[in-house]
């Protein structure tokens, strides 16, 4: 134990030294007024920039903003905008007309503007950029297999993709794309999308999907395959924006819109290098875009590592801290009842047991439609995920406790609720508290998945890591997750000396 704290520490020195201070690693919150602005964005670099953008310029006209960075992908998003957890975001034509409105058959901007205008939305006129999706290999590769375009992967089944998640699983994304170029590829890999160029890199994959502005394209030397049937439509970046906020506001809206047709293609894949290559955080990227542009003077806050390190800190414990508190505070009167009523017993083990096959990322995204973003649907989907050990571990200690025991508890003629406490719950003590202590470092871990909603924590800047290719950033949020869930192991085993009696300590210790 003490030596891998020794050990996570100088992980940690190195960390801050590597990295630079970056404004990326902290929520964008810029006061300007009274007015408040929610930004939203996508968990890939050029939606980040656009989304500081945005947020540069509301704050510009009068309004406090705070910008929803890296969030997850469309729908998140959208159904965020529709409930009014954001107010703007940054969107694409392409994506609007075949996995938002699916099915509607709507391309022409008038007709998506009216498509979303139905949801008491707006869209703004494109900013000047096609940002459209495309199919990627490494040039020498492509070259040795002679393919030029998306119809000469049908000569080779063997070449193994690696797409995005939500790719794989879009309207305009592999399904279509299978079917427009009938391509016999079965393996068929979904991964990050940032982590799918370092699988093109090792050889682990053979084509990944890119997006035409991205400035990894040059960086990694690939080759982008021509759409020879045209199958991926225009992505021209919009803005996508509820109506009330031009009602309540139209002063922002309209600083917001002096971005149409302000950046073409050149221009956002110079941005995106700048962010990604030369590792400028994003909200300088978008201050210096808008000085050049525009004259649009903004302050960026810069976030020292240590600020970083203490703020993360502060969002991760108290994600753990509520949600574990009010696990307890069910879990245990579940396990008592699941102890004293079988039959009962068996459904509440059964439903918490379901609970826990949720996958992490899915429950958290349940929550969302209840919760709206951020540190309430959060907190919701770890108390959930808390409730098994504790009611399995103190159903089983109310269980085990010798059935002479409880006989001599009741010939003694103690009242039920005496037994339960006086009696049952300190020899059920050591289990409960094993099952509260595996709970709590568990919540440790899945707490660095609420990034993904807003939420914070230490998965921020992992999250942000990966997407940069940042291994320092990683090692910023990996790093203090892993101490913390030492040290709330260790602060329960001391915790054993209050609420375990020292005759059960004794006998474990033998």
């Amino acid at each position: 134990m003490r030596s891998f704290l020794v050990l996570a520490g100088a992980v940690l020195f190195t960390a801050a030294s590597a990295s630079p201070t970056r404004a990326e690693a902290a929520p964008t919150r810029i006061d300007g007024g009274a007015l408040t602005v929610t930004v939203g964005s996508k968990a890939f670099t050029e939606s980040v920039i656009l989304g500081e953008l945005l947020t540069h310029l509301a704050a510009d006209a009068g309004a406090q903003v705070e910008h929803k960075r890296e969030l997850g992908g469309t729908r998140v998003l959208w159904n965020a905008l529709l409930r009014g957890d954001l107010d703007v975001y940054p969107e694409y034509t392409g994506t609007i007309s075949l996995e938002i409105l699916a099915g509607q058959d709507l391309s022409t901007e008038e007709e998506l503007r009216a498509g979303v205008g139905k949801h008491g939305l707006r869209m703004s006129a494109p900013l000047g950029f096609n940002n459209t999706y495309a199919i990627g290999m490494r040039e020498q590769q492509a070259q040795e297999l002679g393919i030029r375009t998306i119809s000469d992967l049908t000569r080779h089944p063997e070449l193994v993709f690696g797409f995005s998640n939500e790719f794989i699983d879009r309207g305009d994304g592999w399904p279509s794309l299978r079917d427009r170029y009938r391509l016999p590829q079965q393996d068929v890999r979904g991964l990050q999308h940032d982590l799918a160029y370092r699988g093109l890199e090792s050889g682990a994959i053979q084509a990944m999907d890119v997006y035409s502005t991205d400035a990894k394209i040059k960086y990694y030397g690939l080759r982008v395959l021509e759409d020879d049937l045209a199958h991926f439509p225009v992505y021209n970046a919009v803005l996508l924006y509820r109506s009330d906020l031009e009602a309540r506001q139209p002063g922002v809206v309209k600083s917001l819109l002096q971005l149409e047709g302000l950046i073409d293609d050149r221009a956002m894949t110079g941005l995106n290098a700048r962010a990604e290559l030369d590792r400028v955080a994003e909200a300088q990227v978008s201050a210096d875009f808008l000085d050049e542009r525009l004259q649009v003077e903004t302050e960026v806050e810069q976030v020292t590592f240590v600020d970083r390190l203490v703020m993360r800190t502060k969002e991760h414990v108290t994600l753990v801290v509520i949600s574990l508190l009010g696990a307890i505070l069910v879990a245990v009167p579940l396990g008592v009842i699941s102890a004293r009523r079988p039959q009962l017993g068996q459904i509440i083990l059964g439903a918490t047991g379901v609970v826990q096959t949720i996958p992490a990322l899915a429950l958290l995204v349940f929550m969302i439609p209840v919760l709206g973003l951020g540190t309430p649907p959060a907190i919701a989907a770890l108390f959930l995920y808390s409730l098994l050990p504790i009611v399995r571990n103190t159903y089983t200690g109310l269980h085990s406790i010798p059935i002479e025991i409880r006989e001599s508890a009741e010939a003694l003629g103690l009242r039920s609720s005496v037994r339960l406490f006086r009696v049952e719950m300190p020899m059920a003590s050591r289990a409960i508290l094993a099952g509260i202590k595996t709970s709590a470092v568990l919540t440790v871990g899945f707490a660095t998945l609420a990034a993904f909603i807003g939420a914070g924590g230490y998965g921020q800047p992992i999250m942000t890591g990966i997407r940069l290719d940042d291994t320092s950033l990683i090692l910023e949020g990996a790093v203090p997750a892993a101490v913390l869930a030492l040290v709330v192991q260790g602060l329960f085993e001391l915790s054993e000396r209050v609420f375990v009696p020292k005759g059960l300590r004794l006998q474990a210790a033998r």
